[in-house]
């Protein structure tokens, strides 16, 4: 009968675990990717947006991207790919599946341990439901946190039946849980410190007395004949687990060297980073008791500071240190809970800073669960000789738990998208100049420019010498056309950040616009002697030389642009324009065709490559490909006119086709209200070639009014010289055609 209500006693916990983590964390399912890495391991990631493949795995195994090596949770996101494509509901419920399984191995682990059902049901639950741990489950990027961590109370299952049993084959399977874990995410470095604490309670290794469940052990103890012996036996066991942990530190800091995430000393300087220590420490800890006013970023501020802060701190953790050394003995949950929470932080506690954060939500999905173990064994023998004592606590823990839901719930509302996630962290925090200027891109993307710009200055504001949002102000003045005001922001983040090639690219599209040629060539050239492999650098430079009739150095500067981008169709069209100009037509045609073959729906291409057939002659050809420009852009005026003036005056018999001219020159009229004079032109052509002589002459003297107005006496006289043909009952033909884009040409 107690073996049958034990068993109902674990199903029972297993089914409230389950059931209150998917009720909390189920929303989630229909929540967006957010501007906050997502991009970079998700959807802007090609490796892992495209699922499973050869090319992938090897990346995920050789590549250092987002300043990591993780390939275990490189796999798992191309594998969510594979599944179900890139759908970030699905990605989120991957999450929240895996911190469902991790809670509820936590609560066996644990159970199995110490024999305890209800203190481990309560540390399954704390660590399933604690608004901290929502970052790591509502953050598609964090699958690291939740798959590292799964891997971790495998490790923990596994090493807890070699210890019961021994054998090799238990051994060797918690080292490749551990290495599985560590190539999710390398903060479990720390693992072979938690295992020599969990060999003091509740393995209890160091001695051979039994000690209780609860964690008490007699007061009355004698040593351990072999205590030394057993000593150097856990050491020597954990040595292959402190061998991977020291081959995974090495490879992070390698990569995290190389890609620039580690500020050196000059940026932070270790009194800051030192002071930070302790002072997360601290904020772990209240965040623990009140997890309010949680964001997605904490910036650091090393002003903030002062010593009787630092000291304070300092001081506190040093007494709980004493405290749980001294009751140790007798209470060994204590210490193993303690300095699990203390050593599992140690890897992202600041000392190695990386990234701008003070301290994040994430970092406890681990370590709070030492802080849980305290507080499940220690309240109740705290409140030993209380009456009602077991009523008191599980009622208090029900109340506790279901508070801690709520906030859970409420905190996981804010991951929805991007706006209500930054929204939120600059409403909680101070002078959140990074979310202030994540905002600003987001904003941008949905091209609600004026918010950017607002979100942008306010990001200046807090830090003036923010060269980011400085850059960003300037792309948003840009897109507004406040070119003036965009020159200024993209100076200032050169005067902020003096190697910022994409600064000195978009300053030269600035000048462009103005028609500052020579300084935009200047800026190209700076932006080119930073980043000497920026494809569109090159192009854009290319284009301006063409502007200039420089067309040798225009081919120069395209050349390059495909030396480094090969599939760099704009770059060919604009190659193949610098062709005609210098007259090399052999190599115009194959630069547009490849222009073409790269991007089948460039219609600038097709023009371009028509125009050229059509000056040598190749008139069939030439309106083929012109045609089939007209089918991508069939509203482009342009386009429709040039090939209505072809149908009309070509000198092939075979290609004119008058009625087909009349019907796009009179598409071409309506588009432009009839008050485009080359426009007028074509259709009074369009009109004498099918023989309406009277509609002809009456639409060319209504082309020469406008012209008249537009002060043009060059195009004015070509249009005289067709309606003397008109007069005469005659078409105009001609065996050369006019390369559209000619002023005679919209």
């Amino acid at each position: 009968m107690l073996e049958f209500m034990n068993k109902y006693s674990v199903f029972l916990v297993c089914f409230a675990l389950a059931a209150s983590t998917l009720l909390v964390f189920w929303q989630v399912r229909t929540f967006d990717f957010v501007d906050f890495d997502d991009h970079d391991y998700v959807y802007n990631n090609q490796h892992v947006s495209g699922g499973l493949t050869w090319d992938g795995i090897i990346w995920a195994f050789t590549s250092g991207h987002a300043f990591n090596w993780h390939p275990m949770t490189w796999l798992s996101l191309m594998l969510d790919c594979e599944l179900f494509g890139v759908n970030p509901g699905r990605m989120h419920i991957v999450n929240v599946v895996l911190h469902l399984a991790n809670t509820l191995l936590l609560f066996a682990v644990l159970s199995k341990m110490t024999g305890s059902l209800w203190p481990s049901a309560f540390v399954a639950a704390a660590f399933a439901l604690h608004p901290m741990h929502v970052e790591s489950v509502a953050w598609i990027t964090e699958r690291k946190d939740v798959l590292s961590t799964f891997f971790l109370l495998l490790t923990l299952a596994a090493y807890a039946g070699y210890v019961k049993r021994p054998s090799v084959f238990k051994y060797i399977i918690s080292l490749i849980f551990f290495a599985l874990g560590l190539m999710a995410k390398p903060m479990l470095v720390t693992l072979p410190l938690v295992l020599l604490l969990l060999d003091y309670w509740p393995l209890n290794r160091f001695d051979s007395l039994p000690v209780s469940a609860s964690g008490r052990q007699p007061r009355k103890l004698a040593s351990p004949p072999t205590g030394r012996v057993i000593w150097y036996r856990m050491l020597i066991e954990k040595i292959p687990f402190f061998a991977l942990a020291a081959l995974s530190s090495g490879i992070t800091f390698i990569v995290q060297l190389a890609g620039g995430a580690i500020k050196d000393v000059t940026t932070l300087s270790l009194a800051s980073r030192a002071a930070n220590v302790f002072l997360s420490y601290l904020r772990y800890l209240g965040k623990l008791f009140w997890p309010q006013n949680l964001a997605v970023f904490y910036p650091f501020d090393a002003h903030h500071f002062s010593f009787r802060q630092i000291a304070l701190c300092a001081i506190l953790l040093l007494s709980i240190s004493v405290f749980v050394i001294r009751f140790g003995r007798t209470q060994r949950y204590l210490p193993v809970g303690w300095f699990w929470f203390v050593i599992t932080l140690i890897p992202v506690i600041g000392l190695v800073q990386v990234g701008g954060q003070a301290f994040a939500d994430r970092y406890t999905y681990i370590p709070y669960i030492g802080l849980f173990i305290m507080i499940a064994w220690g309240l109740p023998e705290l409140c030993s000789k209380w009456p009602y004592r077991n009523a008191t606590l599980g009622v208090t823990a029900a109340l506790v738990l279901t508070a801690l839901g709520i906030g859970t719930y409420r905190q996981a509302g804010h991951w929805n998208n991007s706006i209500t996630l930054f929204s939120h962290a600059i409403k909680v925090t101070k002078n959140n100049y990074r979310i202030h200027n994540n905002l600003g891109i987001v904003y941008s993307k949905l091209c609600r420019w004026q918010e950017a710009i607002e979100v942008y200055e306010q990001a200046i504001r807090i830090k003036p010498d923010y060269a980011e949002a400085h850059y960003n102000l300037g792309n948003a003045y840009s897109n507004l056309g406040r070119r003036q005001e965009a020159i200024e922001a993209y100076r200032q983040t050169i005067r902020i950040k003096p190697d910022e090639a994409e600064a000195y690219n978009n300053l030269g599209n600035a000048y462009a616009t103005f028609g500052r040629y020579q300084e935009a060539i200047e800026a190209y050239r700076q932006a080119i002697r930073i980043k000497p492999e920026c494809a569109d650098t090159h192009y854009n430079l290319g284009i301006i030389y063409g502007n200039l009739s420089r067309w040798q150095e225009a081919i120069e500067a395209c050349t390059q642009a495909i030396r480094i981008k090969p599939d760099f169709a704009e770059a060919y069209n604009n190659l193949g324009n610098a062709y005609v100009n210098l007259s090399r037509r052999q190599e115009a045609v194959e630069a547009f065709n490849q222009a073409i073959r790269l991007k089948p729906d460039d219609a600038k291409a097709y023009d371009n490559l028509g125009n050229i057939l059509l000056s040598e002659g190749n008139f069939g050809e030439a309106i083929r490909q012109i045609k089939r420009s007209l089918e991508i852009e069939p509203n482009n005026i342009g386009t429709k006119n040039n090939l209505a003036w072809m149908l009309a005056v070509c000198s092939d018999p075979a290609v004119r086709d008058p009625s087909e001219a009349i019907r796009l020159a009179q598409e071409a009229c309506t588009a432009t209200n009839s008050m485009n004079f080359s426009v007028l032109d074509t259709l009074g052509a369009a009109y004498a070639s099918a023989g309406r002589f009277a509609e002809a002459i009456e639409t060319a003297r209504t082309a020469l009014a406008l012209v008249d107005t537009k002060d043009r006496s060059k195009i004015k006289d070509d249009i005289q010289h067709r309606l003397t043909f008109y007069t005469q009952g005659k078409p105009y033909i001609e065996s050369a055609q006019k390369r559209p884009g000619d002023p005679n040409k919209p």
